[in-house]
């Protein structure tokens, strides 16, 4: 699944080359409000235009309930691109995707042109990824390029099912980086290799944790998933997060990493309060106890200061870290503690440091740590999925080196 063709592997000059890109960014009364991932898929499109490819970019925005709506189109993406390149990208606003307008702005295009379909999710053949909108999009282009780490988890027909219609299909830049850094961290790691997993649950976890057990040499548990774990040890967990179904999962992980001999960390200490904040950053008054000696009537939201220590010692020794959920209430500025030390931990580490996107590459960026790790994901789910070992349809599809 690693060694796929690029960009840099393909002759675009003349060629109408469809990009699907990951332009999935939050809108507020129109206007974009962080433009992050139109901005990390500008390398990409450059260099397409510098070879002289006709680019043709496509993406799906929100989550499209109801068909087309003016919420949700591309538009805003459009304009916002034209001031990046300094070009005009010629919007194609069909809410059939692949209508007249877009047939007609392809049709009419010059080398270095480019041109922006409408929310590919318009068509709720997308995510059916049906035969028919697959084609559609296919007879647009020749080439076509996958730069959508966010949405290759998913086989859709802009991910997936365009890639049976097209003679070439390739990576882009993003797509090509998120290989590189999780890909190898995860099959080839230098090591020592520590993996930390954090946030609320473990069912979201499962596979992840028995997958990197066999990967990494430290493993380490934090975020509201780690008092399952600790009442798995037979230890009082107060009105901590739980799940009871997974008690015996943490048992057998916890048997498993012994029997592979594999470090498995857990919070020795946690910050505790009587009541869950709301608003979620209202203050809040704590006290810190022994993870062994949790009051009944108190609730873990982040890890202690000796837990802190821990694992930041765990961190200075490692050459591979990839992290992926937070370790306590980070929103809350008294409940971030824990996750700003593990963040500045990896800042201050010389080794390879990978964020696996969602929660930890939004508290990461927040607390202002992102310019010190060697990587931030881009995908959420894509990574998780990538961290858990699965194939993962929109690079699976891709050409072979």
């Amino acid at each position: 699944m690693l060694n796929k063709k690029s960009v840099d592997d393909i002759n675009v000059k003349g060629k109408r080359v469809l990009v699907r890109c990951d332009f999935n960014v939050p809108l507020k009364g129109g206007e974009i409000t962080d433009e992050n991932r139109i901005v990390a898929a500008l390398p990409t499109i450059q260099k397409l235009i510098n070879d002289g490819g006709k680019v043709i970019l496509c993406s799906h925005l929100g989550k499209v309930k109801n068909g087309p709506n003016e919420g949700e189109s591309l538009a805003p993406v459009a304009k916002r691109l034209s001031e990046k390149l300094g070009k005009e990208v010629v919007f194609a606003a069909d809410d059939e995707v692949v209508g007249p307008n877009a047939k007609a702005a392809v049709a009419a295009m010059n080398d270095g042109d480019v041109v922006l379909l409408q929310n590919t999710r318009f068509r709720k053949e997308e995510t059916k990824n049906e035969e028919n909108f697959s084609k559609e999009l296919a007879s647009l282009c020749d080439v076509y390029v996958n730069d959508a780490f966010g949405a290759c988890h998913r086989a859709h027909c802009s991910t997936e099912g365009v890639t049976k219609f097209v003679d070439t299909s390739v990576v882009g830049y993003l797509m090509q980086k998120e290989i590189d850094f999780l890909g190898n961290a995860v099959n080839n790691p230098v090591r020592p290799f520590v993996a930390i997993l954090g946030g609320a649950k473990v069912a979201d976890k499962l596979n992840v944790i028995s997958n990197l057990l066999e990967k990494c040499d430290t493993l380490i548990i934090g975020g509201g998933m780690a008092y399952t774990f600790l009442k798995a040890q037979g230890n009082e967990i107060g009105l901590s997060l739980v799940d009871d179904t997974k008690i015996d999962y943490c048992k057998e992980m916890m048997a498993k990493a012994e029997k592979l001999g594999k470090k498995l960390l857990l919070p020795v200490d946690a910050v505790t309060i009587k009541d869950f904040p709301n608003p979620i950053d209202a203050p809040v008054e704590v006290e810190v106890y022994d993870s062994s000696d949790m009051p009944a009537d108190r609730e873990g939201c982040d890890i202690g200061p000796k837990t802190q220590a821990l694992f930041a010692e765990a961190v200075k020794t490692a050459k591979t870290v990839v992290w992926n959920g937070p370790m306590g209430v980070f929103e809350n500025p008294t409940l971030a503690e824990g996750t700003i030390a593990v963040a500045k931990a990896l800042a201050e580490t010389d080794a390879t440091t990978i964020i696996g996107g969602g929660d930890s590459a939004a508290a990461v960026n927040t607390l202002g740590f992102g310019d010190k790790m060697s990587h931030i994901s881009t995908g959420g789910g894509a990574s998780l999925e990538f961290l858990e070992g699965k194939a993962l349809p929109g690079i699976e599809s891709a050409d072979d080196k």
